[in-house]
C-alpha cells in the first residue's frame, strides 16, 4: 500500500469491511465525477453508512482521497502484475488493458492518472502518493517484463525497465486521448503500435 497506515488504530474485521466499502464506493464515484464533484455525503449514501461511521474512518475529505489513491494504485498494480505473470504474458496484459477501457467506454480515464491530473498542482501530499503509486506500477511492470525477458519471450536487446516506463507512458497518453474522444481506438492503436515496434507482437 502506498500510504503509511501504521499510525491508524487497528480495526475489527467488521470495521475493516466497513472502511473498505467506503473507500470502494468513493473510488467509483471519484472516477465517475472527479474529486471536486464528489462529496462526503455522496460517499456516505453510496456506502450506506451513517454520518458518525463516515467521520470515524475519514475525519475529512483529504483522508478519504488519500485512501482512494492507495486503493486505485493497489488494484492497478495487482492486475498488471497478474497479467504479466500469466502464461501469455504480454498478450494477456494487452488484452486486460483494452478490455478495461472498453468496459468503461473510455470514460473517466486512468483511475490513477486522472487523480494526478486533478490533484498534482493543488495537493502536494496527494501528488506524492500518486507518484509513489506510479512507481509501484512501473516496478510491477518491470518485474513482469524482466521475467519474460529472462524466459526469452522478449527480444534480447530490449531493456525491461525502459520498456516498463514506455508502456506506462503509452497507457497514460492513450487513456487521456481515449477519454476525450470517447473512443478506445487511440489507446488500442498506441498499445498495439508500441508492442509491434518493441516486441514484434
Amino acid at each position: 500500500m502506498v500510504n503509511e497506515t501504521n499510525d491508524r488504530p487497528r480495526l475489527t474485521p467488521k470495521g475493516a469491511r466497513t472502511r473498505a466499502r467506503i473507500v470502494e464506493e468513493a473510488a467509483a464515484l471519484i472516477h465517475e465525477r472527479g474529486v471536486a464533484g464528489t462529496t462526503l455525503e455522496d460517499v456516505k449514501v453510496a456506502a450506506e453508512v451513517s454520518g458518525s461511521q463516515m467521520y470515524h474512518y475519514f475525519p475529512d475529505k483529504d483522508d478519504l482521497v488519500q485512501a482512494v489513491i492507495d486503493y486505485q494504485a493497489d488494484a492497478i498494480v495487482d492486475n498488471h502484475r497478474r497479467a504479466l505473470s500469466s502464461a501469455n504474458g504480454v498478450e494477456a496484459w494487452r488484452n486486460m488493458v483494452i478490455t478495461a477501457a472498453r468496459r468503461t467506454k473510455a470514460r473517466g480515464g486512468c483511475p490513477l492518472g486522472s487523480l494526478g491530473g486533478q490533484l498534482a498542482e493543488s495537493d502536494s501530499e496527494a501528488r506524492a502518493l500518486i507518484a509513489a503509486g506510479f512507481e509501484q506500477w512501473a516496478a510491477a511492470l518491470s518485474d513482469g517484463l524482466r521475467s519474460l525477458h529472462a524466459a526469452g519471450k522478449l527480444p534480447s536487446d530490449i531493456d525491461p525497465d525502459d520498456l516498463a516506463t514506455t508502456l506506462l507512458a503509452t497507457l497514460e497518453g492513450g487513456s487521456l486521448l481515449a477519454q476525450v474522444h470517447r473512443s478506445t481506438r487511440p489507446l488500442e492503436t498506441a498499445v498495439a503500435t508500441l508492442l509491434a515496434l518493441t516486441t514484434g507482437r
